[in-house]
């Protein structure tokens, strides 16, 4: 039962860590374009190195 005394407050660390930054991602604006990664995969990056040559 001792153990309890430890693991506990690592819980609530641990726990309170993941919303700490879970509120960071969204204060950052890292949900606000879902569906644009997936409608980047099917852009053609051809054009892309044709208007940009090396």
């Amino acid at each position: 039962m001792d153990i309890l005394l430890y693991l506990i407050p690592i819980a609530l660390t641990l726990g309170l860590a993941g919303l700490a930054g879970f509120l960071w991602t969204m204060r950052n604006n890292q949900y606000d374009d879902l569906e644009g990664a997936a409608h980047r995969i099917l852009l053609d990056d051809d054009e892309d190195e044709m208007s940009h040559p090396k």
